[in-house]
């Protein structure tokens, strides 16, 4: 939007809360940082995993260094419960390294919004699971109308 805003906007409701997490989910699947990056707040605080990152610029380019890395990332998330400017996900994304090992990982996600509807806060708790190419479970991002929860 041409002010930078996102909505849905807090406080969510629970049909509100499950299209902001899908948005994300599209978002992130894109592998596009640039284009992640301007669904948070210029100064968003972020944890990923024992990663702390301030601001968008540190945002793009944690993404870029991570999907050089993940490659073939897909992932899903689910809404987990939300109140307010809160949103709490679980996901699941697989990915290859470099040396064509496949990964699944699995982790839950807490998000607070500002007013206009970007992400001021993100904190990632995020496990890692060696699987084989003929465990995968996500290829590629979700068909369009797709709601289905991730399986556990």
């Amino acid at each position: 939007m041409p002010d930078g805003s996102r909505p849905p906007f807090p406080p969510f409701d629970e049909a509100a809360a499950r299209r902001k997490v899908l948005a994300a989910e599209a978002a992130w699947n894109t592998r596009d940082p640039e284009k992640v990056a301007l669904a948070y707040t210029p100064d968003t605080v972020w944890r990923n995993r024992d990663t702390w990152l301030h601001g968008r610029a540190e945002v793009v380019a944690f993404l870029t260094a991570k999907w050089e890395r993940e490659r073939d990332y897909a992932l899903r998330k689910s809404l987990w419960t939300f109140g307010g400017d809160r949103i709490a996900v679980r996901f699941q994304y697989e990915c290859r390294d470099a040396d064509g090992r496949w990964w699944r990982s699995y982790g839950n996600e807490n998000w607070e919004f500002a007013e206009n509807g970007l992400m001021r806060r993100r904190e990632a708790s995020i496990n890692d699971l060696l699987i084989t190419e003929a465990e995968r479970r996500i290829h590629g991002p979700r068909a369009d109308g797709d709601t289905t929860d991730i399986p556990v």
